[in-house]
């Protein structure tokens, strides 16, 4: 059984920084592309970052580029999330996926895992 579980998630004033952590198990994802959707209160799932198989290409929703940043460990079988200079905007539940294809993708269709996700709260 695949499982995504994440951590790190919690209450950050605005301004701070979070690092989100997903660890995998049942499956060895070095070979496919990774990423992280949040949901934000009274909104759908969107797209927050990607990574490809290799960590070498990365892709970011514009609304966090710049502040986030996504890397992962193949050995480790993890992927992690960067949060600096959050916004209050940024609260929502963060959600790790894992893609059946090798890129990084924005596309919700791409990820057939994913975690139960982490509440991160930003205060203002």
């Amino acid at each position: 059984q695949v499982q995504l579980v994440e951590s790190g998630g919690g209450l950050v004033q605005a301004g701070g920084s979070l690092r989100l952590s997903c660890t995998a198990s049942g499956r060895t994802f070095s070979n496919y592309g990774l990423g992280w959707f949040r949901q934000r209160p009274g909104k759908e799932r969107e797209f927050v970052a990607a990574i490809n198989w290799s960590g070498k290409s990365t892709s970011y929703a514009d609304s966090v580029k710049g502040r986030f940043t996504i890397f992962r460990d193949n050995a480790k079988n993890t992927v992690a999330l960067q949060m600096n200079s959050l916004k209050p905007e940024d609260t929502a539940v963060y959600y790790c996926v894992g893609s059946w294809c090798e890129g990084g993708s924005a596309s919700f269709n791409a990820y057939g895992y994913w975690g139960q996700g982490t509440q991160v709260t930003v205060s203002s």
